[in-house]
């Protein structure tokens, strides 16, 4: 894809996303969800369809300006808003697949948050794996103020912080700071400006260390196994068990701890 709203750079093993849009605060419109969705889509896919590629084992994902994203784009909102229901719903779920796509993505993604982070922005925070705030971020789930609602993004948000939390700031529609955003679950840690692309940095290549079929595999079963009832979630959890100790990559773990060397993923990276 020709990426014009965003950008995406290897850095050995890490592919770096970063929105580009400073113009408008990183607001999010038609292409700018569809390049987020070919982008998280495609990384993790080799060729022959493989669930983990031989290349990219990690990614992150920042922002360029002075925010992080500031939502749906108003003019993206404005066409959006005079089109008739089935139109309006196939519009809408431009931004499912994008947030999805990040969401399903087989590697880790992690967020750089700086700025503001608003509507649908909190939406693409809820499906990283890990995201790392600096301590000046901002965030607001600001739909109501709109007349609107956080639909959308909310299977990814509520499952992240729980009905009590949403159902506050989705109904205040408050301002929100790293700190709180931290204690209920949506940042995971909470860093310096400046010291904040150092810490995806490590992030990432904490991630690396690990046997990437094992990261794929643990991000996948994490995710079929919050949908399952208890009894469900033992049958899954031991077939999957079973699955991971016969496979090359954990004999090969196995061999690397007992003859105290390297794995052999660590030689890829």
């Amino acid at each position: 894809m020709d990426y014009q709203n965003s950008r995406v750079e290897y850095r050995g093993r890490v592919a770096w996303v970063t929105l580009d849009r400073p113009q408008v605060r990183n607001a999010m419109d038609e292409r700018t969800l569809a390049e987020l969705e070919a982008c998280f889509s495609g990384l993790g896919s080799a060729p022959d369809g493989s669930a983990v590629a031989c290349s990219v084992r990690a990614a992150v994902l920042k922002a360029h300006g002075a925010d992080f994203c500031a939502g749906a784009d108003v003019n993206w909102m404005r066409r959006a808003s005079q089109y008739p229901p089935a139109k309006n719903r196939k519009d809408a779920e431009r931004l499912v697949r994008a947030i999805r796509a990040i969401d399903e993505c087989p590697v880790p993604v992690v967020a750089a948050v700086h700025g503001g982070v608003y509507g649908g922005g909190l939406g693409v925070l809820a499906a990283c794996d890990v995201v790392l705030a600096s301590a000046d971020a901002k965030f607001c789930f600001s739909e109501c103020r709109l007349g609107i609602l956080p639909a959308v993004v909310s299977s990814f948000v509520l499952p992240k912080i729980g009905l009590s939390n949403t159902r506050r700031l989705y109904l205040t529609s408050e301002v929100f700071g790293a700190e709180t955003a931290q204690r209920i679950g949506l940042v995971h840690e909470v860093v310096s400006r400046d010291g904040l692309e150092a810490a995806a940095a490590k992030s990432a290549a904490e991630i690396l260390k690990n046997g990437p079929r094992a990261v794929a595999m643990a991000k996948a079963y994490l995710a079929k196994m919050a949908a399952l009832d208890r009894k469900a979630r033992i049958k899954f959890s031991l077939d999957t068990l079973v699955k991971a100790r016969s496979s090359a990559e954990a004999k090969e773990g196995l061999a690397a701890f007992l003859e105290r060397r390297p794995p052999a993923w660590l030689k890829e990276c």
